[in-house]
């Protein structure tokens, strides 16, 4: 399917409305409708900001989570982990 960009209106009885030529064969086409959407015009400055960061409680420390963590064996390979997740994750 070839995608084609146009200007178009919508007019008072709600036909669409194109005001260019369109240099297309005859059939069916397939229309999608992007309207843009107006910024909010109840905004006002003396609305209270609300914060661009909010700020969560701490459930723990890193350092008391890695205090509580269990040790890791002398052995470990994460890239043998990795694979052994990964297998597992995609039926290999």
């Amino acid at each position: 399917m070839q995608a084609y960009k146009l200007k178009a209106k919508i007019d008072n009885s709600g036909n669409l409305v194109i005001n260019e030529p369109i240099n297309l064969s005859p059939g069916e086409v397939e229309v999608i409708i992007l309207q843009p959407v107006a910024a909010p015009e109840n905004i006002t400055e003396t609305q209270p900001q609300t914060p661009k960061h909010q700020h969560l409680p701490a459930v723990k420390s890193l350092t008391e989570l890695l205090a509580t963590a269990p040790p890791v064996p002398p052995d470990f390979d994460p890239d043998v982990a990795k694979w052994e997740y990964l297998k597992e994750k995609h039926n290999l």
